[in-house]
């Protein structure tokens, strides 16, 4: 997951500070995300058990009910992945933030960058987990995955694919329907930095393309968006 395949992600933000408050509110609103404002834990704890949130990101110092107390009490009904954010730096207030069931802890000050990439990474980690909990039997027509052996086989015909081919369209998968840019598939996909002149990517997406079409998959395709990168979505491929 990356900003370009989040956008109806949902954030609970819990912070009393107006002016971080503030900031947290617009920054996640432009990077794409769906962002709820509390200003304190009870408020916060009201507004997570009437609406599904995707995170929570939650201080520990707030007024009336802080943010230890409001996480454990989350915990009871809720497996909303949280990240706690305090200026506290003593070790015990983080141990007692994970024991308490927090997923990460960002001691403050932070920049907008290092929150974003930890926010990422944990939606990918979920959605990863949801998919790996998901029921095994498949529709007709369907692809199945299989992460051992690196491959997809529609019925029982294996497509072939290398390694890296399976990673790319694993990762167009789980964002179907979500355009993903170049440089984020460089990253996420190859592991190195994205180049104009480098044809690797495009390469891969033509043989996805055709080895998916040699097993009879046409439920879905690796699309070109020009100018912006590739989606996983039904239609013919570009």
């Amino acid at each position: 997951m990356h900003p370009e395949a989040i956008h109806t992600s949902s954030i609970l933000a819990i912070e009393d500070d107006p002016v971080l408050g503030a900031y947290l509110h617009d920054e996640l609103q432009r990077g794409g995300f769906n962002v709820t404002w509390c200003r304190n834990g009870l408020e916060g704890l009201e507004v997570a058990g009437q609406q599904v949130f995707d995170l929570v990101l939650m201080d520990i110092l707030l007024p009336g009910l802080n943010g230890l107390e409001a996480l454990a009490s989350l915990r009871r009904h809720s497996a909303t992945p949280v990240i706690l954010m305090s200026a506290l730096g003593a070790e015990a207030d983080r141990i007692t933030g994970f024991e308490r069931g927090a997923d990460d802890y960002l001691p403050k000050p932070f920049s907008f960058a290092e929150l974003r990439v930890r926010i990422e990474a944990i939606l990918r980690r979920v959605a990863f987990e949801r998919r790996a909990k998901a029921p095994t039997e498949l529709p007709a027509g369907a692809l199945r995955f299989d992460e051992q052996l690196s491959d997809v086989c529609l019925a029982d015909a294996w497509a072939g694919l290398t390694p890296s081919e399976y990673r790319l369209l694993d990762t167009l998968c789980r964002s179907q329907d979500e355009v993903l840019s170049k440089p984020f598939l460089y990253r996420q996909v190859l592991q190195r930095a994205y180049s104009r002149h480098d044809r690797s990517l495009d390469m891969h997406v033509s043989q996805i393309r055709r080895k998916l079409k040699a097993v009879g998959y046409h439920e879905r395709q690796v699309r070109t968006v020009w100018g912006k990168g590739y989606v996983f979505s039904a239609g013919e491929a570009d």
